[in-house]
């Protein structure tokens, strides 16, 4: 594949991984304010690495430089759910948008699994 035609804004993957992030900036922004340097801190950061790590990896040189970005967004999804269930441990979130958040994310996952696999078949 040229370097050249592949643009990683065009990618379903990092759309869908924008809109995750906007919709987890949505949910954050009602959290306690005394979270503000704690879990609103930590799920920003972690749901904004996903996009911005698919593009980095996007951005290499070599497929299996850039598969290994892709593993960083992939973990990051975890974290993010992880992150989301303590939102709703602590009562900052309702179990009806914990499961549209939850909804967002497996397809983010899904779509960023599939994405890994296609670059793997370039390092063959």
């Amino acid at each position: 594949m040229d370097r050249d035609k592949r643009n990683y804004i065009d990618l379903d993957v990092w759309k869908g991984a924008r809109v995750l992030s906007k919709e987890v900036y949505l949910a954050s922004s009602q959290f306690p304010s005394e979270e503000k340097f704690g879990l609103t801190s930590q799920i920003r950061r972690a749901v904004v690495s996903i996009p911005s790590n698919i593009a980095e990896g996007c951005g290499r040189n070599y497929p299996k430089d850039s598969i290994q970005f892709f593993y960083i967004p992939r973990g990051s999804i975890y974290e993010v759910e992880t992150q989301l269930y303590l939102a709703f441990d602590l009562d900052f979130i309702s179990e009806t948008y914990l499961s549209v958040l939850l909804e967002k994310l497996e397809t983010t996952r899904k779509l960023l699994n599939g994405f890994i696999k296609y670059y793997q078949t370039l390092v063959k």
